[in-house]
C-alpha cells in the first residue's frame, strides 16, 4: 500500500490507535480525517494538528454514519482510504441475565459500524485511485478472552468480515486487517474503576512501527506481536489465558 499522497479517514481517531495513525499518516503526507463521539478531545486534537481534520460523529448511531459518508465523499472527493478503528471493550458476565442495551453499543460500534461504513464507502473508493479499507481486529478475535465475549466476538467477526470483504472487492479496492495484541492504550476505560488508567501492552510506537511496516509491504493480514501468536495457537492459547 502507497503510505502517502492519500486522503484517509479513520474512525475512533480521537485516542489510542486511532490517533497514533493519523499522527503517522499526516508526518507521512496524506490528508486525514479523524470522527469521534468527544468534541473536546476533537478541539484538543485540531489545536494540536491544525491539519487533521476533524468531524463529531457517534459511530454507535446509524443516521451519524450516514451522514459522515455523505459529508467524507462530498467535502473530500479525493478520499480513497477508510479506516474502521473505533471499538470499545466491555466485561460482559453470561452466568446471568445480561444488559441488552451494552451488548448491542458494543456490537453496534464494534461490527455494525464497519459494515456500513465499509458498504457506504465502497462505491465511492471503487472510483479513487490506490482505493483501500482497513479494518482493524485484535488478537483476540483468534484467542478470546472469556470474560469479555462480546468484545471477542465483534473482533471474530470483523476478521470473517474482512475475509468476505477482500473477496467481494477483489480487483477494485485493496482490504487490510490489522490485528493488534495488547497495547497502552485507553480501550476499555468504561469497564475500569480508575478511568484514567490504560489498557497496558505494548507501547503504541512499537505497535505502529510493525503495522506501517505491514501497510507498506502489502501485507493483507497484519498480525502484530503477540497477536502472531494467537492466530497460530488458538485453541492452546484459548486455554492458557482463562486457566
Amino acid at each position: 500500500m502507497n503510505t502517502s499522497g492519500n486522503t484517509i479517514l479513520i474512525t475512533g481517531g480521537t485516542s489510542g490507535l486511532g490517533l497514533a495513525f493519523a499522527e503517522q499518516f499526516l508526518q507521512d503526507g496524506n490528508t486525514v480525517i479523524i470522527c469521534g463521539r468527544r468534541t473536546e478531545r476533537l478541539h484538543q486534537i485540531k489545536e494540536k494538528h491544525p491539519a487533521i481534520i476533524t468531524k463529531e460523529c457517534d459511530v454507535a448511531n446509524e443516521q451519524q454514519r450516514e451522514e459522515l459518508a455523505a459529508w467524507a465523499i462530498q467535502q473530500y472527493p479525493t478520499l480513497n482510504i477508510l479506516m474502521n478503528n473505533a471499538g470499545i471493550q466491555l466485561v460482559t458476565d453470561l452466568t446471568k441475565p445480561v444488559d441488552l442495551a451494552t451488548v448491542r453499543s458494543e456490537v453496534e460500534t464494534n461490527l455494525i459500524a464497519p459494515i456500513h461504513l465499509s458498504s457506504l464507502f465502497a462505491p465511492h473508493l471503487k472510483t479513487q485511485k490506490d482505493p483501500a479499507i482497513i479494518n482493524i481486529s485484535s488478537g483476540l478475535a483468534f484467542a478470546p478472552i472469556a470474560f469479555m465475549p462480546v468484545y471477542c466476538a465483534t473482533k471474530a467477526a470483523v476478521h470473517s468480515l474482512t475475509l468476505s470483504m477482500r473477496h467481494q472487492l477483489k480487483g477494485s479496492v485493496k482490504v487490510y486487517e490489522i490485528a493488534p495484541p495488547s497495547t497502552d492504550t485507553e480501550l476499555g476505560h468504561q469497564r475500569r474503576a480508575d478511568k484514567t488508567q490504560t489498557h497496558g501492552g505494548i507501547p503504541i510506537s512499537e505497535f505502529l512501527a510493525e503495522a506501517m511496516d505491514g501497510l507498506k509491504n502489502d501485507i493483507p493480514e497484519i498480525a502484530v506481536g503477540q497477536s502472531k501468536g494467537l492466530r497460530a495457537k488458538r485453541e492452546e492459547l484459548f486455554d492458557n489465558m482463562n486457566h
